[in-house]
This record gives C-alpha cells, structure tokens and sequence, in this order.
C-alpha cells in the first residue's frame, strides 16, 4: 500500500526525536553542511534507518517519448499523444528525447549552473534569501534556519518569463550565465507549451484548451547542487514531495531522482538514458485539471559520494494569479470534481508557512472531502 508524504514524515518525525537531534537553526545559508564540505553528516540531515534511501534502489520503467514523432504525420502524432496520455495516467513521469533542444544548448545551461556554484561565497549570499516570493534568490535546503529537518541541496532560483523583465536581476557572475542559462530558459519554455498542448489534447479537451493561459504563465527555474555528501545512505537531497506546476522539465548532469510507483509504492530510481534525454514531471495543476485522471508524481532526490550532481528544474504554470480548476468537461455524475481552484500565489502563500520537509503538501489542501 502506498504511504502518503504526511505519514512518511509523522513516523520520520517520532523516531527522530528519540535522540538528540542537533538543531539546524545552527546551520545559516554559507555555513551549511552542504557548502563547508563537512567530512561528517551532522544530526539534522540524517533520516531513520526505515526511510533512508538504498544505494542500490529498483529501476523505475520509464516512458521515453519520441518528441519529433509529434510533429510527423497525423498517425504518428495520434500515437504519440496516446502515449504521452499514458504516461500521465499510469505514472505521472516519463522522458523525451529528440526534443528538439541542441546539445550546445544544454551543456551551456549546465556548465553555467556548474560555474555559478564555484564561485566564492561572498559572492553567492549576495542573492541569499528565505523569501519564497522573491524573484532571484540563493539558499540551501529549503528553508534554512527555519525548517527542523535539513537537505544536502545548494539552490538558485530565478524566474524566467517575460525573460526581458527578469534578466538583469540573475546573477552577472558568472560573466556567461545570463546568456547561456537564458538561452536554454526560451528553448525549455518552448517545449513546454508544446508538451502542455499535447497533454490537453490528450485529455480530450483539445490542443489549445488553456492557450493564452499557457502562454503568459510563470515560468521558475530551479537550479540545483547536490554535493558529495560523506553519509548519502542516510540524507536526501530533497524530501518526496509533487511539483506545484503543471509540468517540469528537468535537465541534469547525472542521475539522482527517485519516484514512488505508484502501482506497488516503492521508491525506484529513474533510469539513466542516453546524453540529452530531457525529464517530465506532471505538477500538481495537471492533476487538478484532468480531475485526477492525470497523477502529480512523488519523487525525491537522492546522494552520492563520489560526485557532484547538478540539476536544472523548468517549472511551469499559469500566471501568479490564474486558479486552476478541473476541467468542466471531465466532470460529471459519475466523476463529480475532486479539487478546489488554486494559482501560484497560493502556493507561495502556503510554502512561506509550512515545512514540506514535515510531510505537509500543497496538493492535500486542495483535496476536496
């Protein structure tokens, strides 16, 4: 039986109270763990013995979706759109490839992140902040100094549409990153219209259902470092939880995401595809407009000794203010609407006041009952 995120973290939370846990109030943005390089894993990130990840996890099966099928003849886009729909049903998760995205492109984005990372910390906690609601910020965890729990994650983030309106508040160090991580931001958001209209469509509910909605939406980067961590059976680098969005596109140097299947509710690593393959995640949004015929996917992510793990989160959803709703046209007698409306302002209004790292989820407060 699958366990819920609250239940995962009710048992993480009793068992680790027994001991002395060391508090992460201690641990302030440029003194982390994580950033120090602590050759130790200080109390406050390490998990109980039943809910540490296993170094040598089951294999996810994975859909990998031909991207470029898409826009080939009417019998090859009706099956690739089957077999997006698919994917959203049975798993919430799947990759792409021939996406259409150059791999100059993707390794720009990549060794920009990698380069940002490097950089001294004075220069980094420039762009330090726990304000969830500012557009650019640097942080670690989630977080910091506030949440009781810690994760092994240094983070940048930044929003990204209208690109013109944002860029000149990323980081100017280093020199290359606004272009290069600006040249892969248009290239994603590209492909995720595309990927949202092929979603819509094959709900029934026609490739342009949310159009305008799509178009002028929010569009967030997450720009993530894992570092080697000295303990990665016992730490996580992110706790499970469900991407608020309606998608993420997800580009990284190195495997290191777990899902929970939810056919039997174990957690199972996601494959290593070939150089380039793209990841999507449905978000939250997806899910309350296919009335729950789509699943948000629960994931985490997971550690290494050995390496750093960069990652790059294209989150996307409608506008800040934009509720999203269940489609009309999936509710009936038989299937009567499971979700309240909900916009990307609510769910800043509800991470800058809840621990996801507790258990608590955006998703359960829009669960009709």
């Amino acid at each position: 039986m699958t366990c819920s995120v609250q239940d995962f973290f009710v048992r993480f939370l009793l068992i680790s109270m027994e001991g002395d846990l060391k508090s992460s109030s201690s641990f302030t943005i440029g003194n982390t763990a994580q950033e120090t390089g602590l050759s130790y894993l200080p109390d406050c990130y390490v998990f109980p013995p039943s809910h540490r990840p296993s170094l040598a996890p089951e294999v996810a099966n994975v859909p990998i979706i031909d991207f470029a099928m898409l826009k080939q003849n009417p019998g090859q886009r009706a099956q690739v759109i089957r077999a997006i729909g698919n994917a959203c049903r049975r798993l919430g998760y799947f990759q792409i490839i021939n996406h259409g995205i150059c791999p100059t492109t993707l390794e720009g984005a990549l060794s920009a992140a990698s380069d940002y990372f490097e950089l001294p910390m004075e220069e980094k906690i420039k762009l330090m902040s726990n304000d969830v609601r500012k557009p650019v910020r640097y942080g670690t965890s989630i977080r910091d100094g506030t949440d009781k729990f810690q994760f092994w994650r240094v983070f940048l983030k930044h929003y990204a549409y209208p690109l013109s309106d944002w860029l000149d508040l990323w980081p100017n160090n280093p020199p290359h990153y606004r272009e290069k991580m600006g040249k892969y931001c248009q290239e994603a958001r590209k492909l995720a219209l595309e990927l949202m209209a092929a979603i819509t469509e094959s709900l029934g509910l026609g490739p342009t259902y949310l159009g305008s909605k799509m178009e002028e939406g929010v569009h967030v980067m997450a720009v993530n470092c894992y570092p080697p961590c000295p303990k990665p059976d016992m730490a996580l680098g992110l706790p499970p939880h469900s991407d608020y969005s309606c998608l993420t596109i997800l580009l990284q140097s190195s495997p290191g995401l777990e899902i929970m299947d939810p056919e039997d509710g174990k957690w199972k690593a996601v494959p290593d595809q070939l150089h380039g393959t793209l990841q999507v995640q449905v978000g939250d949004h997806v899910e309350v407009l296919s009335n729950g015929l789509y699943k948000s996917i629960l994931h985490r992510v997971t550690l290494n000794s050995q390496k750093t793990r960069i990652s790059i989160a294209s989150l996307h959803s409608l506008g800040a203010d934009e509720k999203m709703g269940t489609a009309k046209e999936l509710v009936d007698d038989q299937h009567p609407e499971r979700y309240k409306e909900s916009s990307f302002r609510d769910f800043l209004n509800f991470i800058s006041s809840n621990d996801i790292g507790e258990g608590k989820s955006f998703k359960s407060t829009l669960i009709r009952h």
